[in-house]
């Protein structure tokens, strides 16, 4: 099965485009504004009107309040959230869209009990766990502690790059890769050489 690629923390109309044409399945914008990578929605709607049909737009948030969410979702045409901080499951599922769960990669992290938790989501993305940092941090974790019997499709974030990406690949067989950092010339603006490595990069283990 062919491993799908989302490129998150976009900023720019024409990092969103660089994605799309190199293959990207999806694209994130980060509605923290804590992130360097932060997006206002209106910047987001932009973008969105930007890019080619088939490319899926997810929206990422840590512990925003539903008024917020609320607030973007009537304005930003989002197909996918992404929820990236302690978020219940009753709060991920009240919005009645696809969602999916980023689990920070603690050291006595259960991610069979994770998958019952979050039992309605899309799948789990999985993910560096970082002091103060809810993503983007640019820092792998042991990709051998990911179990191989999980129910649910995992998308493998954290410290990826053109260069690890097909051996994180081999080793955990994800459903989709999530890079950020990993494909940026400085913090939320990317490199289109980099976005069309990685992909090729990806392309090369399917």
């Amino acid at each position: 099965m062919r491993t799908r690629v989302k490129i998150c923390g976009i900023t720019r109309i024409e990092d969103a485009i660089a994605a799309a044409q190199a293959g990207a399945d999806a694209i994130g914008f980060v509605f923290d504004s804590n992130s360097p990578r932060y997006i206002s929605s209106d910047q987001a709607l932009k973008i969105s009107r930007a890019i080619p049909p088939y490319v899926t737009t997810v929206g990422l948030f840590v512990d925003a309040p539903p008024d917020k969410i609320e607030a973007i979702l009537k304005r930003v045409p989002l197909d996918l959230l992404q929820f990236h901080g302690n978020e219940t499951p009753d709060h991920c599922r009240r919005y009645h869209r696809p969602y999916i769960k980023a689990i920070p990669m603690e050291t006595r992290v259960d991610l069979h009990e994770k998958a019952r938790l979050y039992g309605d989501a899309t799948g789990l993305l999985l993910d560096t766990h970082a002091i103060q940092v809810a993503g983007g941090s640019g820092q792998s974790f042991d990709w051998d502690r990911v179990p191989p019997d999980l129910n649910k499709p995992l998308i493998l974030a954290g410290g990826l790059t053109p260069e690890n990406v097909g051996e994180a690949i081999r080793r955990v067989r994800p459903y989709a890769v999530d890079v950020s950092s990993g494909v940026e010339l400085t913090r939320g603006v990317k490199d289109a050489g980099k976005i069309a490595d990685f992909l090729a990069a990806v392309g090369k283990t399917s």
